[in-house]
């Protein structure tokens, strides 16, 4: 006997999808081409037609607590392939930032982080805070500074006043994330365990972090954009993207122990292996964000909205202004150094705060996703 569900239709999530990213979506007629065309859909419950069906009759909740929204990379074979022209890749990504919505709380900042309205306000915040605070601090000093004759933009914006606000702003993404997560992860569990998904009626928490691990080298090779045909020419880029910030953390995290702990303060030599890192790590950013950009204008059969640019922009925005703060600091231009040095932290600033609010939270959700997906024995059931 099929199970019963109580339809409970939200005209005004309908519309939200419609207006961020999914107007195609009433254009499906529920054939199931999309879950025949998608390569990297499970065969136990594949996606996208049941979410898609899901999202005609405006069912928010069952949509998002839906783990398989995240397991679609939006490779366009769907959408490529859909007889109507429903797009259904674009109406999950549609989902998927709804769902950043609704787990990143507060929610009245993932509403400013994804409307082009509040940008210019959202520009100037992290301006006022820096000034406020340096001036208050006394770490903001605006003369130049050189260590053997070189300048030096820490003297300028303090290394501790760059600490004192994004410190504070990590720790404040971390106890973000990790509320949304607790929620994230039981609302998944409970809609695999209802839709027949999984066999296991709780999670353990070792037997997880086991399928992580297996999940993580997947995720670094992008193996799953291999299997698309439309769009795995975006791995690459993608890629580049991806290691150029692991590259840059991890530069970020040498240079603040060897600061803190060893009390060794720059700057560094060109020669030094982790300044070469960070020189690297720059220019794969720069040259990935405008391959990304490039592939997103030539396709124009897909939707590109605000949230899609911004992040692109503030991607490729960090990588240009930080190889350009070095760049200028080595041709000695004092005033110029300081500014595009102001100009990177702001767009740092953007970056960490409003990562669980913005579309790049999917490096989060999506890992989880996959991750809960291996965990759950969904690929290797025969059911």
């Amino acid at each position: 006997m099929a199970d019963k569900y109580l339809v409970q239709p939200d005209i005004e999530f309908i519309n939200e999808l419609r207006a961020t990213g999914g107007e195609s979506l009433k254009s499906c007629f529920q054939c199931a081409t999309c879950s025949v065309a998608c390569p990297i859909a499970p065969d136990r419950k594949p996606f996208p037609r049941k979410e898609m069906i899901a999202a005609s009759w405006g069912l928010k909740d069952k949509l998002l607590s839906n783990p398989d929204i995240w397991l679609c990379h939006n490779c366009g074979d769907c959408t490529a392939q859909c007889p109507r022209g429903a797009k259904p890749g674009d109406v999950l990504a549609a989902i998927r930032m709804k769902a950043i919505k609704e787990y990143a709380r507060p929610k009245f900042v993932a509403d400013a982080i994804n409307k082009g309205k509040h940008l210019p306000l959202l520009l100037i915040l992290p301006a006022v805070i820096f000034i406020v605070i340096g001036l208050l601090t006394g770490f903001l000093d605006f003369t130049p500074e050189r260590v053997h004759g070189e300048i030096v933009q820490a003297e300028f914006f303090s290394q501790w006043l760059v600490d004192i606000v994004f410190v504070p702003l990590s720790i404040w993404v971390v106890v973000i994330f990790a509320m949304g997560l607790k929620r994230f992860m039981d609302d998944i569990h409970k809609n695999a365990v209802a839709e027949g998904k999984t066999d296991k009626q709780t999670i353990d928490t070792k037997g997880f972090l086991a399928a992580l691990v297996r999940v993580i080298p997947a995720i670094l090779k992008h193996s799953r954009f291999s299997e698309c045909s439309e769009n795995n020419d975006r791995a690459t880029p993608h890629m580049m993207v991806l290691f150029s910030f692991i590259a840059l953390f991890i530069v970020t995290a040498v240079f603040f122990i060897t600061l803190y702990v060893f009390g060794i303060h720059g700057p560094y030599s060109q020669l030094h292996p982790v300044k070469i890192l960070a020189n690297v790590g720059g220019i794969v950013l720069i040259i990935g964000a405008a391959l990304l950009m490039k592939q997103r204008m030539d396709k124009t059969d897909e939707v590109s909205t605000y949230k899609d640019w911004y992040l692109l922009w503030l991607v490729l925005g960090l990588g240009v202004t930080g190889m350009l703060t070095e760049l200028l600091r080595l041709a000695d231009a004092a005033f110029l150094t300081y500014l595009i040095y102001f100009i990177h932290l702001m767009l740092a600033f953007h970056l960490v705060a409003f990562l669980p609010f913005s579309k790049l939270a999917h490096l989060v959700y999506r890992t989880v996703a996959m991750a809960y997906n291996e965990y759950s024995g969904r690929e290797s059931s025969n059911a």
